[in-house]
């Protein structure tokens, strides 16, 4: 690769390293209706670079959610189910990535670790006494789940044309009561092999990402409940300008693979889901000295479509990423 190649692809890894996160979604389709991911939320500029050179990069991102399923649909929450449920959810992620040194050959590999705080709100209506619907409030903080992902390979085809190829692990760190409606933790290992891929079209400024997934959960042995595999896929198309602004769209679904399973799921006929999501991204990338560059991105990408999960018109997604 030659030098603005390699300039390209270590500057991309400031935006690249979101994507290798998988970003999570909030401790209750799946059980809670929402799962490891948020739809819209996985795909980011450069997403399938790895940069040939071996830098660190620091990310810091912070993502809100504010979703609703109507209270004509009973939801499975903490081995319970209610009659609808809203949700307020706030992560705030650090990560830390690092590229090893292979040389600029084709093939370059790279490792992360992601340590989230998570701040949750769940309201719900449960069945009491005489077959009442009684409203319910919960909520937690703390940190969530650790994620960290081993290897990420990067294949490059050519200067314009690159992908990424990873396994990223969600272990059950946060701390977890089957009792709660709202918890710090989804109580179950998450294994979520991934791809993304990256074409820059240089003479006209656009350039496509796009990111797919399969995420699969072991069981939940506080609520004997088992999470089916679910597809995700986001892509993501931008014009990028001389200032280093750029501005796009962001198009992701979730789709669920096969009924959930366990007495809660059995009783909802699996509650299997999906949705898909759509909105604008706006990015700016400035190059700092000492080769640091500095990465900002601000997206809005409400639900457009769904079913048995949380449907929401507050979805945002704010990252800075630096690489030295």
């Amino acid at each position: 690769m030659d030098h603005a190649a390699t300039w390209v692809a270590r500057n991309a890894v400031a935006s690249a390293v979101v994507v290798l996160l998988a970003l999570p979604g909030a401790a209750f389709a799946t059980e809670g209706a929402l799962g490891r991911q948020v739809t819209g939320t996985n795909v980011q500029p450069n997403a399938g670079i790895v940069s040939p050179e071996p830098i660190w990069a620091v990310n810091l991102s912070q993502l809100y959610l504010d979703g609703t399923i109507g209270g004509s649909r009973e939801v499975p929450v903490s081995g319970r189910t209610s009659l609808g449920l809203d949700a307020k959810v706030a992560f705030t992620l650090a990560t830390v990535l690092k590229t090893w040194d292979t040389g600029p050959g084709r093939w370059n590999f790279a490792s992360s670790f992601t340590l989230p705080y998570v701040w949750t709100k769940v309201n719900s209506k449960v069945t009491g006494a005489g077959g009442r619907s009684i409203g319910e409030t919960d909520t937690a903080s703390g940190l969530f789940d650790l994620y960290f992902t081993p290897v990420i390979a990067g294949y490059h085809f050519s200067q314009t044309s690159h992908m990424a190829l990873s396994l990223n692990i969600w272990a059950p760190t946060g701390k977890y009561n089957a009792k709660d409606m709202a918890n710090p933790s989804l109580n179950n290992w998450t294994f979520i092999p991934q791809v993304a891929y990256t074409k820059i079209f240089p003479e006209s400024g656009y350039q496509l990402d796009t990111v797919a997934a399969v995420q699969f959960y072991t069981r939940n042995n506080a609520t004997d409940y088992q999470n089916a595999p679910v597809f995700s896929w986001d892509v993501m198309g931008r014009k990028t300008f001389s200032n280093g602004i750029s501005a796009g769209l962001v198009l992701g679904t979730q789709q669920q693979l096969g009924n959930d399973t366990g007495p809660t799921a059995d009783r909802l006929n699996g509650f299997k889901g999906h949705d898909w999501a759509l909105g604008p991204i706006v990015t700016y990338d400035r190059k700092l000295a000492d080769k640091r560059s500095l990465s900002l991105s601000l997206r809005w990408v409400p639900t457009i479509s769904s079913k048995n999960r949380l449907d929401s018109n507050s979805t945002a997604m704010a990252t800075a990423t630096l690489v030295f």
